[in-house]
């Protein structure tokens, strides 16, 4: 049987008896980049969330490798993102670096750590200075570079365009794209759907807590009969 990286079957969550999530399921295939598509509010951190056992769903399975997500055990091949990232500001870039590696029992090369970082436009002598200097964008390559350098086959990057210019964006896009390539498989949240359009293998779209399309982009703007991935997800969360 061939081990999914990441599942979800049926799950279900809601707060002060509104539904956030109703009856999402789906799976991911090894080696794929995958996008998440929605509204603000359309439950797509909730349900990174429950993936990362931050929070219970009510009904539902999540899993990790085919191993349930409230199992520790699960999250030994994941790197993880999140929307508003924002280390200490008293760390050093390579201090960062050094704690968020060293949770995977990992040390930190800074020589390859500077190397990765001119792939994600940031600047490496930037990691010999503390955190409080960098801008909203280098805080955001950092989280980024930290995620790339820990090297798990699974990352969930929500929202992970946040802060980017557009030079930023089109290496980190070069940089997923290099890691697919290794064979790594990439979930990640984004409302730039431009960029999802580029380089995502599939995509799901969730709106009103509900994920009710899962598919190529090119299958999402044939439906819908767009040229753009923008207009057609538009067009389906007002048909």
């Amino acid at each position: 049987m061939v081990t999914s990286p990441l599942s979800v079957e049926v799950v279900h969550k809601s707060y002060a008896n509104r539904k956030v999530l109703e009856e999402i399921s789906f799976s991911l295939v090894s080696g794929e980049i995958f996008g998440l598509i929605g509204l603000n509010g359309a439950g797509k951190t909730t349900l990174i969330k429950i993936l990362l056992d931050l929070i219970n769903a009510e009904q539902g399975k999540a899993k990790l490798f085919d191993i349930p997500a409230t199992d520790l055990n699960a999250r030994k091949n994941l790197s993880y993102l999140p929307e508003k990232f924002q280390p200490s500001r008293y760390l050093k870039g390579t201090e960062y670096l050094d704690i968020a590696l060293s949770y995977y029992g990992k040390k930190l090369n800074v020589a390859r750590a500077k190397e990765y970082a001119v792939r994600l436009d940031l600047d490496p002598n930037v990691l010999d200075t503390r955190v409080g200097a960098y801008s909203k964008g280098m805080g955001q390559k950092l989280g980024l570079l930290g995620a790339f350098l820990i090297d798990s086959s699974l990352l969930i990057l929500d929202e992970p365009m946040s802060g980017l210019d557009p030079s930023a964006r089109i290496k980190l896009k070069e940089v997923l794209l290099d890691n697919r390539k290794q064979g790594k498989t990439i979930f990640f949240s984004s409302h730039i759907l431009s960029d999802i359009d580029e380089i995502c293998d599939r995509i799901g779209v969730i709106h009103n807590g509900r994920l009710f399309f899962i598919g190529t982009p090119a299958e999402f703007k044939a439906k819908y009969a767009e040229q753009s991935l923008e207009k057609a997800f538009l067009k389906s969360i007002q048909a």
